[in-house]
């Protein structure tokens, strides 16, 4: 375990494989439940907690993969420039659905806040689940949250979002790519947006912009619906 401990590759190693392994179980088995990163997750906590190894030093190498982050959702922007003329003839209706998806969020947290009885800090820390973590952290640091906490449910609703985003369409039979687009983006940020893009391109263009403007939305609806409780 020393070698590990004073390894800096570590965290980036453990990550990369973790993650292999959660690709190769969705393409065997075809499965939602195999999401890479929900397995990839699950992978590094077990081995972090059978070793002994602390966070810390995991975390000394993975923090290198979180700086792909920014670049990585910079390109989100090339599929949306490809479908810019079908962004302009379709603007009220797609104002109107990510303005609703993130209504339909803040209020369905004030909702479940108030039926289970949380505290403030607990509740202004699950309001910007739907957003990028980037934003949500700092949505939650200022309105006075739990950001260990807003993290980890803005991972989860991600993961959630990438798993159930197909079958939820398909109940639903939602139908329209650009409507899919705009839950999946809305309703979970950047991972949903990875299975808006394997379901098609204006899915992913539409699901692009949708990280935007409801973190946007997200930024100042989580200041208001924070006075409510």
């Amino acid at each position: 375990m020393e070698f590990f401990n004073n390894s800096v590759f570590f965290g980036v190693m453990l990550s990369l494989l973790a993650y292999g392994i959660g690709a190769l179980l969705k393409q065997k088995f075809k499965l939602a439940i195999f999401n890479p990163l929900l397995i990839a997750v699950i992978i590094v906590i077990a081995v972090l907690a059978v070793s002994g190894i602390d966070y810390k030093v995991y975390n000394e190498g993975a923090k290198y993969i979180s700086y792909l982050l920014t670049p990585a959702t910079i390109c989100l922007a090339i599929p949306l420039y490809e479908q810019f003329e079908l962004l302009k003839s379709n603007w009220k209706a797609i104002a109107v659905g990510i303005f609703s998806g993130v209504l339909a969020s803040l209020g369905s947290i004030l909702a479940m806040a108030v039926l289970f009885g949380f505290t403030h800090q607990e509740y202004v820390s699950f309001l910007p689940k739907s957003i990028t973590t980037a934003i949500g952290m700092g949505v939650s640091e200022e309105l006075g949250g739990y950001v260990s906490i807003t993290v980890a449910i803005i991972v989860l609703t991600g993961v959630l979002g990438n798993m159930c985003a197909e079958s939820v369409c398909k109940l639903f039979k939602i139908e329209e790519p650009i409507a899919k687009g705009i839950a999946i983006g809305t309703a979970s940020h950047a991972i949903g947006t990875s299975k808006a893009m394997e379901l098609g391109d204006i899915e992913g263009a539409m699901s692009s912009l949708s990280i935007v403007v409801s973190g946007l939305i997200t930024v100042i609806g989580a200041s208001i619906f924070a006075q409510f409780m």
